[in-house]
C-alpha cells in the first residue's frame, strides 16, 4: 500500500513539473512610448533601470513595429492577429464605443485559454464595451475583455482623458452606488458637473487649446466627453498606476502554481499625464518624464513579485508600447517645454500619428531568464504576429482562420535575425506604407501633412514616397523618382495585401 502511494504521489510530482513547462507569459504595454524614451534605446537625459535590466536578459529589438501609429487599431491587432485597417470602425474609439473586437474568431488570449491558460488584462482597454454605444453603465456591461478570451479583467474602458473614469472588474464598474448613476454622452453635456471649458479656474492641469479636453472635469481634469453621476466610483488620476499594479501583482500570486497569460495594459505616458505623488518633480523632463520613471519603477515591481514568488525562471516578459510618442497631445504639462534636450524619436522621423517610423517602431524586448540569451537583435517584427508565435510556441492552432499574423517565434526567442519578409505600417486612419529589405515605400494620400495639434508630420503626400532605411533612418531623401521599378514593385505587393482576405 505505501509503495502504490509513493508511485502516486511521484507521478503527481513528476506530472506537476511537467505542466508547468509551460512558461507563464506576461505581455506589458506601454501607452505612447517613443523608441528613444528609455536608456536601453539610447536615452540620455533620462535613466530606466528596471528595463534596461529586463532588456540585458533577454533579446532587444531594434526593428519591432506596432502595426498602427494611434492606440486602438494597434491593440485591435495585438488581440485579434488582423491588420486593423480591414475592418471599419477600429480608429481611435470614444469612452462609450460599443466592442469592436470579434466575439467568434481567434484571439491572443482563446490561445492561451486553448492551452489551458488562466488568462487575464489588467489596464487600458480602449476596444470597446457592449453591442451598442448607448449602454446602463450601472448594469452588467458585455461583452468586452471576458468574452473575447480573457478570463479575469480589471480595466477601464477607454483611455485616461476620456470617460467615464471609472474602473471595470470583469462585466461591472468597481464601487458602484446604484443610487448615484452613471450616465455618458459624447455628443452633448448631460448634468450640472463643472466642464474645462466653462470652469477653467477648477483646472490643476491646463488642457491645451483645440484638443478636446475641455468637457466634464475629474480630478481637476478636463476630460473629452460628458459624465454625470458616479462620483464614488470615479478614479483618482495619481491613484490608476498604483491599482493596476497592485492587480496585476495579485492576479500573478493567486495562479502562481498554473500556467498564466497576463496582459498588463499600462497607462504611463498617455495623456493626462498625472504622476504619483512619489514620482512628480523626479525627471526633470516634466510630467511626462515623471511618468516614465513610474512606468520603469512598475516593470521592476512586476520582476520582483516573479523573484519573491519563485517563478522568475519559468516567465517570458514580453515588453513594447502601442504607438510612438507624442509631447503636446492635450494638456500643459512641461512635455514640450521641460524638453530638456531628451529625443522621444531617437533617429527617426514622426511619432503618434504618423506613417514615418518613429510612429510605428517602438521599444520592444522579449525576456525567459535561461531561455533565451541575452542579444540585441535587427530581426523585422510586428505585434501582429504574437497571436500566430504564441500559437506554435504552445502547440495550439487556431480554427484555420485566414489572418495576418505570422510565425515570428524564431526571432522572439532570440534564435533567429530572420523576421517579417514584408512589413506594413498604418499612419492616422488608412495611411498605409509598406517595407521590403529596407526599402519603404508610402502610397499617395489626401490630408494635411502634420497633424493640426501635435505638430507631427504624418507622412501623408498626394506622391508616392520611397525610402531606404539602410543609410536614410530619418526618411529625409524621397527616392520615388530616381527608382520608379522599386516604387511599382512595392506597391503591387502593398495592393495584392490590401485585397488579401
Amino acid at each position: 500500500m505505501k509503495k502504490i502511494i509513493l508511485i502516486t504521489l511521484s507521478f503527481l510530482f513528476m506530472f506537476s513539473i511537467g505542466a508547468q513547462q509551460k512558461p507563464n507569459v506576461i505581455f506589458i504595454l506601454a501607452d505612447d512610448l517613443g523608441y528613444g524614451d528609455l536608456s536601453c534605446y539610447g536615452a540620455t537625459k533620462i535613466s530606466t533601470p528596471n528595463l534596461d535590466k529586463l532588456a540585458s536578459q533577454g533579446v532587444r529589438f531594434t526593428n519591432a513595429h506596432t502595426t498602427s501609429a494611434t492606440c486602438t487599431p494597434s491593440r485591435y491587432a495585438i488581440i485579434t492577429g488582423q491588420y486593423p485597417w480591414r475592418k471599419s470602425g477600429t480608429g481611435v474609439l470614444p469612452g462609450d464605443a460599443a466592442l469592436i473586437v470579434p466575439t467568434n474568431k481567434p484571439t491572443l488570449p482563446k490561445i492561451f485559454k486553448k492551452a489551458g491558460y488562466t488568462t487575464a488584462i489588467v489596464g487600458k482597454w480602449h476596444l470597446g464595451i457592449g453591442t451598442s454605444i448607448k449602454k446602463n453603465w450601472n448594469a452588467k456591461l458585455m461583452p468586452g475583455p471576458n468574452e473575447v478570451g480573457f478570463d479575469y479583467s480589471f480595466i477601464f474602458p477607454a483611455t485616461a482623458d476620456r470617460v467615464p473614469t471609472v474602473f471595470m472588474e470583469n462585466h461591472h464598474v468597481v464601487a458602484l452606488d446604484t443610487t448615484d448613476p452613471i450616465h455618458v454622452d459624447y455628443k452633448k453635456k448631460i448634468g450640472n458637473d463643472p466642464t474645462g471649458l466653462e470652469n477653467p479656474e477648477l483646472l490643476k492641469m491646463k488642457a491645451s487649446p483645440n484638443h478636446g479636453h475641455n468637457n466634464t472635469i475629474v480630478n481637476g481634469i478636463g476630460r473629452m466627453g460628458f459624465m454625470t453621476g458616479g462620483y464614488r466610483a470615479r478614479w483618482t488620476d495619481e491613484e490608476v498606476p498604483l491599482t493596476f499594479l497592485f492587480k496585476a501583482n495579485e492576479f500573478i500570486e493567486n495562479n502562481k502554481n498554473t500556467p498564466f497569460f497576463l496582459y498588463y495594459s499600462l497607462t504611463e505616458p498617455h495623456v493626462p499625464r498625472m504622476p504619483s505623488t512619489i514620482f512628480k518633480d523626479k525627471s526633470g523632463l516634466g510630467y511626462r518624464g515623471d511618468v516614465i520613471l513610474q512606468l520603469d519603477w512598475a516593470v521592476g515591481e512586476i520582476m520582483k513579485q516573479l523573484e519573491k514568488l519563485g517563478i522568475e525562471k519559468n516567465t517570458m516578459i514580453v515588453f513594447s508600447s502601442d504607438n510612438g510618442p507624442v509631447l503636446d497631445d492635450g494638456y500643459e504639462d512641461g512635455a514640450v517645454t521641460q524638453l530638456n534636450d531628451h529625443n522621444p524619436w531617437g533617429p527617426f522621423r514622426g511619432g503618434k500619428y504618423s506613417v514615418f517610423e518613429a510612429g510605428t517602431r517602438v521599444p520592444m524586448m522579449v525576456s525567459w531568464p535561461e531561455t533565451i540569451k541575452p542579444t540585441v537583435s535587427e530581426a523585422v517584427v510586428s505585434q501582429v504576429d504574437l497571436l500566430a508565435s504564441f500559437s506554435k510556441l504552445l502547440g495550439v492552432g487556431y480554427n484555420g482562420d485566414t489572418l495576418d499574423s505570422e510565425d515570428a517565434l524564431d526571432a522572439l526567442l532570440g534564435k533567429s535575425n530572420i523576421g517579417r519578409s514584408y512589413l506594413i505600417e498604418q499612419g492616422l486612419k488608412d495611411n498605409l506604407a509598406i517595407i521590403h529589405e529596407n526599402w519603404k515605400y508610402i502610397e499617395p494620400s489626401e490630408g494635411p501633412a502634420i497633424e493640426k495639434h501635435t505638430k507631427i508630420e504624418l507622412g501623408k503626400a498626394l506622391f508616392p514616397q520611397l525610402y531606404n532605411l539602410n543609410n536614410d533612418l530619418g526618411e529625409t531623401n524621397n527616392l520615388a523618382e530616381k527608382y520608379p521599378e522599386k516604387v511599382k514593385a512595392l506597391r503591387e505587393i502593398l495592393n495584392d495585401i490590401k485585397t488579401k482576405n
